[in-house]
């Protein structure tokens, strides 16, 4: 039986298994935050292309958070020592910034989690290195539609088995993979809460949508089948397969009516090319 809660000043940076309702005080922090969020995948823009270290980017990352008075959550996150991920071709999610060059026709996610306040706002993007094959472009772009269509499905009285089933059935319609070895998160204080957010599902199932619930939709979807591998460094997946892998990732709030998108791109640049 899910279990749901407001959050107090003792509770409000633990994570539990119930999950939290928050208010406006949570709502216009996640605001702030996402908003963060999104301008620092905004201004990466630029220094996606050939020629580029993933270090680079991963150091531009780092500086713009702390001119802006953030703090990366990333940064020594369970040992972690970088200030975004930088998951590239088949990497699935949490690839480590390093001495890799970015070459012409690769497609690699972003994902940034600034620490504003206290609030955490996470957000993911797809981008695209110079002339990309249209197989590739067709699998970004089938991800960013999954995304969207989660998102629909994230109003009250809906399921999260509502929103999972959405991005289910368009991926597998088009003969992709849903990764189920990873999921959105609830968020919030903490960087990753409950409820768990797994991008598959059956409508109707899962714990019921509330306003005041805040997570993470982020479906990760292979060009091949679903199966994941770890590599030896404990953070970096990628497909069993080999296949190409993209992600697409918002924060969300749900409200009376709908839900919120926290991270929105101010500029507009919601899916490749920019």
């Amino acid at each position: 039986m899910t279990t749901y809660m407001t959050p107090t000043a003792e509770t409000a940076n633990v994570r539990t298994s119930a999950i939290k309702l928050h208010g406006p005080e949570g709502f216009a922090g996640m605001r702030k935050a996402g908003r963060l969020a999104a301008e620092i995948l905004d201004a990466v823009v630029p220094l996606v292309r050939p020629g580029i270290k993933t270090s680079a980017i991963d150091d531009f990352v780092r500086q713009m958070t702390l001119d802006a008075g953030a703090v990366p959550a990333t940064l020594g996150y369970h040992g972690y020592s970088y200030s975004c991920c930088i998951s590239l071709n088949n990497v699935i999610c949490h690839g480590m910034p390093g001495d890799k060059i970015l070459r012409d026709g690769d497609i690699l996610n972003i994902d940034v989690t600034p620490l504003v306040d206290g609030w955490h706002g996470d957000t993911s993007r797809m981008y695209l290195v110079g002339e990309v094959p249209i197989k590739a472009r067709r699998l970004v772009d089938v991800t960013y539609e999954c995304l969207l269509l989660g998102i629909e499905q994230a109003r009250p009285g809906n399921t999260l088995g509502d929103v999972g089933y959405a991005i289910q059935t368009h991926a597998e319609k088009h003969r992709y993979g849903v990764v189920r070895d990873f999921c959105g998160h609830g968020l919030g204080r903490v960087f990753h809460d409950a409820p768990e957010v797994v991008h598959v599902g059956r409508p109707g199932t899962g714990p019921e949508l509330r306003p005041g619930m805040i997570f993470t939709i982020e479906p990760m979807i292979n060009a091949g089948k679903p199966g994941v591998k770890m590599l030896e460094d404990g953070w970096t997946a990628v497909t069993r397969d080999r296949s190409l892998s993209a992600q697409f990732e918002h924060s969300i709030g749900i409200t009376e009516t709908g839900c919120e998108i926290f991270t929105l791109s101010p500029q507009d640049l919601h899916k490749p090319p920019y």
